[in-house]
């Protein structure tokens, strides 16, 4: 399917685009994390409408306008955004492997020191598998945490 051009077009109006125009992508990949020693894990699952927009390409903004928009609300004195040009206005991102769309997920929606560090301590905080290698069930859940004896 031709994707319209979507430069100037609110993400929003976008996004509901590839809802309505492209078959969702269901990811088996799952990305599990640990952002505090005191927490349990947190699974990051893919939203199919969201991996089929990637994988199409033209529709999903640069990661580098997310970040600005992260910089934006971590500073002090933040009340609402007042750019919302980098979302709208700016040149999307080209089609992506399904790897490259969970890549660029974890940019997106992983802590930023997680993505950072998450192999140079004395344990792993960031792990990408697939979706058997979880349990299958959800007893216990909260004390899920990341097996170290993984090979990396």
């Amino acid at each position: 399917m031709n994707t319209p051009d979507f430069k100037g077009t609110h993400l929003f109006d976008r996004l509901c685009w590839a809802k309505e125009n492209l078959e969702p992508v269901q990811s088996d990949y799952r990305v599990v994390y640990e952002d505090s020693l005191d927490e349990c894990a947190k699974i990051l699952v893919p939203d199919p409408n969201f991996m089929a927009a990637c994988m199409n390409g033209g529709i999903i903004p640069k990661i580098e306008n997310y970040w600005a928009l992260a910089e934006d609300e971590a500073k002090p004195d933040f009340v609402k955004h007042t750019r919302g040009y980098l979302l709208h206005d700016t040149e999307p991102m080209g089609s992506m492997t399904e790897e490259e769309a969970i890549e660029f997920l974890i940019l997106k929606d992983c802590p930023a020191d997680v993505v950072a560090n998450f192999d140079r301590g004395n344990r792993r905080t960031l792990v990408i598998c697939k979706k058997e290698q979880l349990p299958s069930h959800r007893v216990w859940r909260n004390s899920w945490r990341i097996n170290q004896d993984l090979a990396a």
